[in-house]
């Protein structure tokens, strides 16, 4: 169903992203320790790097997922529409 106004109330697939990152983890990981391994030490940095990047990712995917229906709801959760600015009565916008 499409709202209009889909960029502010995008919902982001957090469940395929931490798969997704979870399998990035492991082959960074992997790539790490073979390019080590190997004698590859240039390699096994730039893999390790992008394990780094990978790592943070993950975390903030779970933070996102566990902060609940606020930033992944279900599939039962309508689009719904922004908050307008003078629905708040004590801000001054």
């Amino acid at each position: 169903m499409r709202t209009g106004n889909e960029p502010m109330t995008a919902r982001s697939p957090l469940r395929l992203r931490c798969g997704l990152a979870s399998f990035g983890l492991v082959w960074t990981a992997a790539g790490t320790a073979l390019f080590a391994l190997a004698g590859r030490p240039g390699w096994a940095i730039a893999c390790g790097v992008v394990m780094l990047v990978t790592v943070v990712d993950l975390v903030l995917i779970i933070r996102h997922i566990r902060q609940g229906p606020h930033y992944q709801p279900g599939r039962d959760v309508p689009p719904y529409e922004p908050v307008k600015p003078s629905d708040h009565p004590g801000r001054n916008s």
